[in-house]
């Protein structure tokens, strides 16, 4: 076993022959710590081959795991929120947007396009939590409002996907507005009859989940989703009672008659479409 010992001393490699690993070839799970190749984990839908753990991902992800080869057509990709109350908090609310933008390059916290999902032609609206928590805004609002006018149009079923801490303070009473306006288009797209399904993501809390996020065909989620309005602590200190265990998990939520079904993020692309496929 000679070769594993090292006879002599004071060998150096020189720099140029060193082989470093690239940064991010390697993903290590947050829930169980393992770790797996980066391209295996994005292969898996993002997520843990070894306890399937859900990775927190956005409308970049989502999109390329969804629309056919990742082709699909932008909805109003330029919106960008205004400053109505002159809102300043550590820093103007306008300063908060553009270094947002220039952080995470999203416009704001929502992205809405149209393509095909499989056979099926589509609109999609997904939320980015990586915009100031995924809050919901006036650009947020009038993105899935035109979304859902897109499919009126055409006549394409909507998917949102929900990601959010819920309403943007910065904003206030026009970010509620927003609930309502939401919630409006959608009963249009009841009245005409095309299929809307709301996929609920981790964490969907808040006034999102107090509109849109639960008003849909189907409601579905995603294993272990975080979905409620107020945070737990609010709630327990509100009624002055211990949760029970697991309280606003997917499991739980759809338990007690709030999801249609829990969904893993592998099998959303095949299901969806076939749901959808029924329903025509």
């Amino acid at each position: 076993m000679s070769w594993f010992i090292r006879k002599e001393k004071g060998i150096i490699t020189p720099t140029e022959m060193k082989r470093e690993a690239p940064d991010g070839l390697w993903y290590q799970c947050p829930n169980c710590k393992k770790i797996m190749h980066t391209r295996e984990h994005k292969l898996n839908a993002y997520t843990c081959v070894h306890c399937n753990y859900h990775e927190k991902i956005g409308s970049e992800a989502y999109f390329g795991l969804l629309f056919n080869d990742n082709q699909f057509t932008e909805l109003d990709a330029d919106m960008t929120s205004a400053d109505p109350l002159k809102f300043t908090d550590t820093k103007a609310y306008p300063d908060r947007v553009r270094s947002t933008i220039k952080k995470t390059g999203l416009k704001d916290a929502v992205r809405t396009a149209y393509g095909k999902m499989n056979e099926v032609d589509i609109t999609i609206a997904c939320m980015d939590f990586a915009f100031i928590g995924g809050s919901m805004g006036s650009v947020v609002g009038e993105k899935i409002a035109r979304a859902i006018d897109h499919s009126l149009q055409t006549k394409t079923p909507f998917l949102m996907i929900s990601r959010s801490g819920g309403a943007r303070m910065m904003e206030a009473g026009f970010s509620l507005m927003q609930m309502a306006k939401t919630s409006a288009k959608l009963a249009l797209l009841s009245e005409a009859g095309i299929p809307y399904i709301s996929l609920l993501t981790d964490p969907t809390t808040g006034g999102v989940t107090a509109s849109f996020a639960m008003l849909g065909d189907f409601n579905i989620a995603e294993p272990e989703a975080l979905i409620g309005f107020a945070g737990p602590r609010v709630i327990r200190e509100t009624i002055g009672k211990d949760l029970p265990k697991g309280f606003q998990s997917a499991e739980f939520v759809l338990e007690h008659g709030f999801l249609d079904f829990i969904v893993d993020r592998k099998d959303l692309k095949d299901k969806v479409s076939s749901l959808l496929q029924m329903l025509q």
